[in-house]
């Protein structure tokens, strides 16, 4: 940005420089300690403007950690292109290591299960808590039940009229 835009833009508002944009399209700004026209001091501050500013359309990992690291101060300089590519090959490649151990493990216990290694999980189906008092009935009771703090209410039908 030229000196004489930037003067101008200190004169009428606030500076803010581009530091970067992410793949994503999210721009990132510093805005330098200054003050303004008025002589108000304005802190530095970092901020993102965002390539889908629509706030309840946010999806986590609309903003990569990099970036966010740094809008947030806990690092002092924006990251490069180079760093960017680099950490999410690594991601890349850490989903593909973890998916190739998921594939082994579950090979390795189905070669255990077949040899009677390890014992099948069973396949039940539990419906209810054991100290409950309607645990294995199926069909509710026509009487209404309580034991201590549950109340387990009974089908009423409508009398037929006579």
């Amino acid at each position: 940005m030229s000196s004489i835009a930037r003067a101008l833009r200190r004169t009428f508002g606030i500076v803010r420089d581009h530091v970067g944009t992410d793949q994503l399209g999210n721009k990132y700004y510093f805005v330098p300690e200054q003050k303004t026209w008025t002589g108000r001091l304005v802190r530095a501050k970092r901020m993102v403007v965002a390539a889908n500013p629509t706030e309840f359309e946010y999806i986590e990992g609309s903003i990569p950690m990099e970036w966010d690291a740094w809008i947030r101060g806990r690092r002092k300089e924006p990251p490069s292109i180079e760093e960017l590519v680099k950490n999410d090959l690594y991601r890349v490649g850490i989903k593909l290591k973890a998916k190739d151990l998921e594939e082994k493990d579950l090979a390795l216990q189905s070669k255990e299960y077949e040899e009677g290694l390890v014992a099948t999980p069973a396949k039940t189906l539990a419906t209810g808590h054991a100290a409950s008092t309607s645990f294995g009935k199926q069909e509710i009771s026509a009487d209404p039940t309580s034991t201590a703090n549950t109340f387990q209410p009974g089908s009423w039908m409508p009398q037929a009229k006579k």
